[in-house]
């Protein structure tokens, strides 16, 4: 990855270089020749001299940013300027025009020396064995023939304003020394590209990638550079393509050594050759549909482009699925089994075969990886848990890479792998695209059984309170009232026999205690019937809520409807209410509280604010706890807002029907 571009200064000064003589060579030759191609020529210089300047500043002992550096400046001053120059003074009479034009002409050698020695080093900047120093050396040699058999030629002379070449040198036997130079030139040029072919089935990982790069560039060299010296004296616009095909180059190389997103180029080559081939058969689709209905409709017949049209966009998606099934086989062996291989689990989940959770294991199988943990997300509590429903120790684990999966823009899960290579991750990211239904399907097991269990354990803990509760009055009953009474009875039948003896004043003295006593069972028995629906519930919400209002030691002001609703609904806002005031006066220390009941739809919100310390949290076993238990058994929703220092808010809500 590029992290800056920034150029150090021998690379910067090549490129600055390059970009002052292509300017000069616009300028001087500007309306004495095509200024399209002048600029488009210039353009393709500056861009070559980019990339080579990035790759020496990033990776100064690989030589072929150096040599794409010293290229384009050779080409930008001794081709492109100096053509100016002679042009500009063959139309100006300026000196040295000659000398301008000749240079010129053998420019293009260089550049092909250069590309030899390219393909020779790419990516690594070494050759890829000792024995292809003899390529080396061919190439080397055909360029020192090919030079004056090029530039010493008599027969020289179209590129020459005067119409002749300034240095021939006739003594000299040029077209034999051009012949054999340009033979072993051309040999040392496909023997370079042939090195590449060597080096890529050798290759793997970023290599292979990097390889690729160069590849796809050179394939499209490989077919614009022979189409432009075939129709080079036909059509001058055929340049275009000489000029993209090394612009490509220039930059596929670039890109594959500073490993700038080195693997989209299998996505670019795939889409190029899927895409391709689809649009040629649907091309041949048409025509041929085209031809057979038109020889009974008539050729000009509109429904004839209709018919076509449609074939074409009914083929469309089903012969691009099939095509780029073809190209996966083919080219991505590997990943179109493993894609395989997760569809046949697919089918195997909708057949019932297989349980959502195992997609876990079919991608540890499939990518390798046995440290591979799949997380999925629970909206409802803002939860990562693994597909056993065991909140994650750390979501993000520092110790593994993630892939974060996403539907609809709403998180859906989380793969936390091991996966080294960038190829191997493309893998994962693509079975993650293929299983996305069974991850999702996964999600929502796991949330449904950790609500189940949350519904059994709610269960359990009510009635485990409910048998508490009990016991407690129970116990309640017989230490306390129970006694009381039974001593009450005692202490009766006491003042009986002290009536029978004439004690009258014993008896008063014991009937005031027994009096004591009953006042005493009195108030017992109102405390234990306190957590009790009281009987101001027979008559409503209303009335009960005021009289909890009248028993608190603080103000509390009381909204709820005369509407009746469900028995267990009104019992259950009932505890609600008195849990709320209960806490607020005990442990809140408000000054004020709001109790309120009021129907949205049909679902009965009982509200109950204080202006306390806050701080409230429903903690295991406690009275906040046992109501969230409560309000769950009834398919309610619980929320306390208890914030420190800004009161507390708690609000249920509970289904009452329409």
């Amino acid at each position: 990855m590029v992290r800056s571009l920034h150029l150090t200064p021998v690379p910067g000064l090549l490129l600055g270089l390059t970009v002052v003589f292509e300017v000069a060579a616009v300028l001087l030759s500007w309306n004495l020749t095509s200024g399209f191609n002048t600029v488009m020529y210039a353009v393709s210089a500056v861009v070559l001299a980019g990339a080579g300047a990035l790759v020496a500043a990033r990776h100064p002992r690989n030589p072929i940013g150096w040599l794409f550096c010293g290229l384009t400046l050779l080409t930008a001053l001794a081709g492109d300027a100096a053509l100016g120059w002679g042009l500009r003074a063959a139309a100006e009479g300026w000196p040295g025009g000659a000398v301008g034009e000749w240079l010129a002409t053998m420019s293009w050698l260089p550049s092909g020396l250069g590309w030899i020695l390219t393909f020779l080093l790419f990516p690594d900047g070494h050759l890829p064995s000792r024995r292809w120093r003899l390529v080396l050396w061919l190439g080397a040699v055909g360029f020192i023939l090919a030079v004056p058999g090029w530039s010493m030629s008599p027969d020289r002379t179209s590129e020459f304003a005067s119409g002749r070449n300034p240095l021939a040198v006739p003594a000299l036997p040029t077209d034999a020394l051009l012949w054999v130079g340009v033979t072993l030139f051309l040999g040392a040029l496909v023997a370079s590209a042939a090195s590449l072919v060597v080096r890529f089935r050798r290759s793997t990982g970023d290599e292979r990638q990097q390889l690729k790069w160069f590849a796809a560039a050179a394939a499209y060299a490989g077919v614009a550079l022979p189409t432009t010296f075939i129709l080079w004296y036909v059509t001058p616009a055929v340049q275009v393509l000489a000029v993209s095909a090394v612009t490509a180059l220039s930059l596929a190389a670039c890109v594959a050594i500073l490993r700038y997103r080195l693997y989209d180029i299998d996505v670019i080559v795939d889409r190029t050759v899927v895409y391709g081939t689809v649009t040629g058969l649907l091309a041949a689709t048409y025509g041929f549909t085209t031809l057979i209905l038109g020889t009974s409709l008539g050729a000009g017949s509109g429904w004839v482009t209709a018919a076509a049209t449609l074939v074409v966009a009914v083929a469309f998606r089903p012969l691009r699925d099939r095509v780029q099934d073809v190209v996966d086989r083919r080219f991505h062996r590997a990943r179109y089994q493993a894609v395989r291989r997760m569809a046949d689990f697919l089918e195997a989940l909708r057949a019932g075969r297989a349980a959502p959770e195992e997609v876990q294991g079919v991608l540890r199988e499939l990518t390798g990886d046995p440290r591979l943990e799949l997380l999925v997300f629970l909206p409802e509590s803002q939860l990562y848990v693994d597909v056993n429903g065991v909140p994650a120790a750390d979501p993000q684990d520092g110790q593994r890479e993630r892939i974060d999966i996403e539907r609809a823009g709403r998180p859906l899960g989380r793969v936390l792998h091991d996966t080294a290579t960038q190829e191997d991750l493309i893998l994962l990211r693509s079975l993650i695209e293929s299983g996305g239904l069974a991850i999702e399907i996964a999600r929502l097991h796991v949330e449904l059984r950790r609500q189940l269990a949350e519904v059994q354990a709610s269960r359990a803990r009510i009635v485990n309170a409910g048998t508490e509760e009990r016991r407690r009055l129970e116990r309640d009953l017989h230490d306390g009232a129970q006694q009381r009474l039974v001593s009450i009875g005692l202490a009766l039948r006491h003042a009986q026999h002290q009536l029978g003896t004439s004690k009258v004043e014993h008896a008063t003295r014991t009937l005031d205690e027994a009096m004591v006593e009953v006042k005493m069972a009195i108030d017992e028995l109102r405390e234990l019937a306190r957590g009790l629906p009281p009987a101001q519930l027979d008559a409503g919400l209303a009335p009960a809520f005021l009289d909890l209002a009248r028993r608190a030691s603080v103000p509390v002001e009381v909204t709820a409807p005369r509407e009746r609703f469900d028995r267990g609904i009104e019992g259950a806002a009932y505890f609600i209410g008195c849990e709320g005031l209960t806490n607020a006066v005990k442990h809140a220390q408000a000054t004020s509280i709001s109790l309120s009941a009021r129907r949205e739809d049909d679902r009965l919100v009982v509200t109950v604010i204080d202006d306390g310390i806050g701080g409230a949290e429903p903690a295991p076993g406690s009275g906040l706890s046992g109501l969230t238990d409560r309000v769950a058994a009834l398919g309610g929703a619980l929320r306390i807002d208890s914030r420190p220092g800004a009161g507390t808010t708690l609000t249920a809500e509970l289904p009452c029907g329409s």
